[in-house]
């Protein structure tokens, strides 16, 4: 399995230059080559991906999906403007600070509904909410990742500055986040569902102390550059049509045994261990099924991205609102995804 936090930029030099990202699609009996980056190197976070890749969704509509692992939500957004890549699954945080940058990347579909990230503390930790976290030290796993804009957020609304009220360490996630608590570096990590079920599972038992309010943000999406919307729009068609059906039949029971074999053929060593790998994926799974409001898969509450964006400028991470917030997100596709489901 790679490690995200190994991740250089000679990696992101190797994947396939994208000069073609605009070119028309191929002749209707070749597959087209398409990148894929996500930010751990977890399958599970990543289901609907490899499910349709096993199915041959992908395949369908013409696609050959390879999958490549980096470092963070930033190294996600960094592929997709070079164009290293076609599509990748960063954190709205770090989408809204990188459109404020220049960097015209869209989220096209909303992965993880309900919010996949928390702040964790070890369960003998006498800190039982984000108050006991004044002068301490949360680890994460990247340096601006989603997790830190989640976690960032989750302060501010407490009335706290980073590196005034309290301090952020970049630690990793797994071992070195297990590392990091036990040697006492950090008193808290702002981690993913994934993170927290791995460090339970390797020993390390922690809580969540977010407060309930914050699992209204979403977590990490779809996205693509606007280039790519506009210039190759059967492209970004096709792949919706098939993420969402990977993401409908993995979120079907009956289809159970075959998506865990589709992740362990993504990540082997997820699959080692198939009790902890069933576990993770019910996890995550559970956070991608849409909100009550939801009008179908994928689909985005314009409310919460605004209060994504309240939050960041609140946290300093961006000097003002964005002059439009409107075009870091679309839920046309994921609509066209929605009616290939059903």
């Amino acid at each position: 399995m790679i490690n995200r936090r190994l991740f250089t930029a000679a990696m992101v030099a190797s994947l396939p230059l994208a000069g073609a990202l605009g070119a028309p699609a191929l002749a209707a009996d070749e597959l087209r080559d398409i990148t894929f980056v996500q930010p751990s190197p977890s399958a599970i976070n990543s289901f609907p991906v490899f499910v349709a890749i096993g199915e041959g969704f992908f395949e369908e509509e013409g696609l050959n999906v390879t999958v490549e692992a980096i470092n963070g939500s930033g190294a996600v957004l960094q592929a997709l403007s070079a164009g290293q890549a076609h599509f990748g699954r960063p954190g709205p945080g770090p989408l809204i600070a990188a459109r404020a940058r220049g960097v015209d990347a869209v989220h096209i579909y909303n992965v993880a509904a309900r919010s996949n990230f928390g702040i964790a503390v070890q369960e003998g930790s006498d800190i039982q909410d984000v108050e006991g976290l004044r002068g301490k030290v949360i680890g994460t796993g990247t340096a601006d990742g989603a997790e830190v804009g989640f976690a960032r957020n989750v302060m501010t609304g407490a009335g706290m500055t980073a590196g005034e009220d309290y301090e952020f360490l970049t630690v990793g996630d797994g071992g070195p986040a297990t590392a990091a608590f036990l040697n006492g570096e950090i008193d808290a990590y702002s981690a993913s569902t994934a993170d927290t079920a791995i460090l339970n599972q390797r020993g390390m038992a922690v809580r969540d102390i977010t407060p309930a309010e914050f699992g209204r943000f979403f977590g990490n999406g779809i996205a693509t550059m606007g280039d790519t919307i506009r210039n190759d729009r059967e492209l970004v068609e096709a792949w919706s049509r098939a993420f969402a059906r990977g993401h409908a039949f993995a979120l079907d029971d009956a289809n159970r045994e075959a998506v865990l074999a589709h992740l362990a053929a993504g990540n082997p060593q997820e699959g080692e261990d198939k009790e902890f790998q069933s576990a993770l994926f019910d996890a995550v799974r559970s956070k991608t099924i849409p909100t009550d409001d939801a009008e179908h898969l994928g689909w985005y509450p314009g409310a919460v991205w605004a209060e994504w964006q309240d939050a960041l400028v609140a946290g300093g991470e961006l000097s003002d609102p964005l002059e439009d917030l409107d075009a870091a997100w679309t839920n046309e596709f994921a609509e066209i995804g929605a009616a290939a489901v059903n």
